[in-house]
C-alpha cells in the first residue's frame, strides 16, 4: 500500500489555508498537526514542552491496539476507537513499522465476572468488533495453555506496537508538509484577539495563529485554563506501576491476558502485557500521584498536588472510593501484591517471576461532582479547541481523534 503524495485531499476540503497551532507533541497532537497539514494544506506550527517528541502518556504506556471490546457503544471512544485501529494499522503498514496481532483473551474468574463478560462481549458485538468469540475453560486453554477461568472473551484482533516509533513518523510527516514542531517551548500565556485570532506566550516568544489545539494531556486542564476555558473536567494524575516478567517467566502467555474489569472503574485492573521489544508487563494498578509527571514514587510537585486536592471532585472522589485507594497503595508497595492479582488467572505466576518495571501516569479527568470521565471530550472556545480527556484508547484512537477535530473545525461546529 503506498503512501499518500502531500497534499492529497486538499483540493476536496475547499478551504483557505490558515495558521493554526498545535500545543503537545504527544500522539495526539501530531496526528492532528499531519492532518492539518495532509488535508487542510494549512501551515502548522507544534509547540512541545519538552525537548523530545512523545516523552509523556504516548512514551509511557503499554503499547496496545485496542480492538474496542469495553466501550458504550456510539460514544466517541466506541467509534473512534474502531475508525482508529484501521487508520493505525494502515498508517503502520505505510511507513513500515511494526503492528503486531497477537489477540488478546479478557478471562472471567468467578459467577459474578461471567455475567460481566457476557455484557463486553455485547458491546463488542454492537462496536463491530471482528472475530470475538466466546471461549469456555477447554477453548481458553487451547489458546493460553496457562491461564485458568470459567469463561474468556477472544479477540484476535488486539496488536502491539510502539507509539514512540508511531509518533515519530508522525512528526516526520509533518514537517514534510511544511509544519514546524518546537521543542522546548512551554505555554505560558495565549489571548484570544478581537480579530479573532490567538496570540501564544512561550518564554519572552509570541506568536499568532488563526487556531488553536491544545493536546497537552497531562496539562490539558492547565493549558485550556490560559485560554479562558474554566470548565470541567480537571486532570487528577494517577501513577500506573508495572512489573515485568523475568526472561524465564515471559513465556507463560502467548497473548494479552486480561481479567474482567470492575464497571465501577475505568481501570482494567491486573492484567499481562507482551510488547514490541519481546519484554511482557504485568500491570498496573492505579495509584494517585503527587505530580503530574510522577512516575516515581518519589517525584513530588507541591503545586500539582495541591491543585489536584483542592479541585472538589477530587475530594468526592476520594470519599466514595477510599477503600479502594487504600488497597491500591498498599498493592504498589509489595511485589507480592502485583503476582497475587495475575495469579487468579494464571496460576503458575510467583513473585519470583517479576521485576520492577517502568510506571506511566493517567491523566484521569474528574468532574465537578466527583465522577470519573470515561469518554473523550473536547471543548471549544471561540477559535481554542482543547482535547480534555484523551485516555486509553487515544493511542489506539489518534487518527481518528485527528479526522474528527480537524473535521470539525472545518465545519464550523463547536461544542
Amino acid at each position: 500500500m503506498r503512501a499518500a503524495r502531500p497534499g492529497a485531499g486538499r483540493a476536496e476540503v475547499g478551504t483557505t489555508a490558515r495558521r493554526v497551532g498545535v500545543v503537545g507533541a504527544g500522539i495526539v497532537g501530531l496526528a492532528i498537526a499531519r492532518r492539518l497539514a495532509e488535508v487542510r494544506g494549512d501551515e502548522v506550527v507544534v509547540f512541545e514542552k519538552e525537548p523530545d517528541l512523545a516523552l509523556h502518556q504516548t512514551g509511557h504506556n503499554s503499547g496496545v491496539v485496542h480492538s474496542g471490546l469495553y466501550y458504550k457503544p456510539g460514544s466517541l471512544k466506541a467509534v473512534l476507537c474502531r475508525r482508529g485501529v484501521e487508520l493505525l494499522e494502515e498508517f503502520c503498514e505505510q511507513h513500515a513499522l511494526e503492528y503486531r496481532r497477537l489477540g488478546k483473551v479478557v478471562v472471567a474468574r468467578n459467577e459474578v465476572e461471567v455475567a460481566r463478560l457476557r455484557d463486553i462481549e455485547a458491546r463488542a458485538h454492537a462496536n463491530g468488533v471482528p472475530e470475538v468469540r466466546w471461549l469456555d475453560a477447554a477453548a481458553l486453554r487451547e489458546i493460553e495453555p496457562n491461564v485458568r477461568g470459567l469463561a474468556a472473551l477472544h479477540s484476535p484482533t488486539t496488536a502491539i506496537v510502539d507509539y514512540r516509533q508511531i509518533a515519530r513518523a508522525m512528526a516526520d510527516d509533518v514537517r514534510a508538509h511544511g509544519g514546524q514542531i518546537h521543542l522546548g517551548r512551554a505555554i505560558t500565556g495565549i489571548e484570544r484577539g478581537d480579530g479573532g485570532r490567538v496570540t501564544v506566550s512561550h518564554g519572552e516568544d509570541r506568536d499568532t495563529v488563526d487556531e488553536l489545539i491544545v493536546c497537552a494531556g497531562l496539562q490539558s486542564d492547565l493549558v485550556a485554563r490560559l485560554a479562558g476555558d474554566e470548565r470541567s473536567p480537571a486532570i487528577v494524575p494517577f501513577r500506573g506501576e508495572y512489573h515485568r516478567l523475568t526472561p524465564r517467566s515471559g513465556r507463560l502467555v502467548n497473548g494479552l491476558v486480561y481479567p474482567v474489569p470492575d464497571p465501577a472503574y475505568p481501570f482494567l485492573g491486573v492484567h499481562i502485557t507482551p510488547r514490541v521489544d519481546g519484554t511482557v508487563d504485568v500491570g498496573p494498578n492505579a495509584v494517585f500521584a503527587l505530580a503530574r509527571e510522577g512516575y516515581l514514587r518519589r517525584d513530588v510537585n507541591v503545586r500539582d498536588a495541591w491543585q489536584a486536592l483542592a479541585w472538589p471532585g477530587t475530594r468526592r472522589l476520594f470519599r466514595a472510593h477510599w477503600r479502594t485507594g487504600l488497597r491500591e497503595m498498599h498493592g504498589s508497595l509489595s511485589r507480592r501484591a502485583f503476582a497475587a492479582a495475575a495469579r487468579e488467572y494464571l496460576p503458575a505466576l510467583t513473585a519470583a517471576d517479576l521485576v520492577r518495571a517502568p510506571a506511566g501516569v493517567r491523566a484521569q479527568a474528574v468532574d465537578r461532582d466527583g465522577s470519573l470521565v470515561d469518554d473523550f471530550r473536547i471543548s471549544s472556545l471561540g477559535p481554542v479547541t482543547a482535547i480534555r480527556n484523551a485516555p486509553s484508547p487515544a493511542a489506539t484512537s489518534s487518527l481518528a481523534i485527528a479526522e474528527h477535530v480537524v473535521d470539525r473545525i472545518l465545519s464550523g461546529r463547536t461544542r
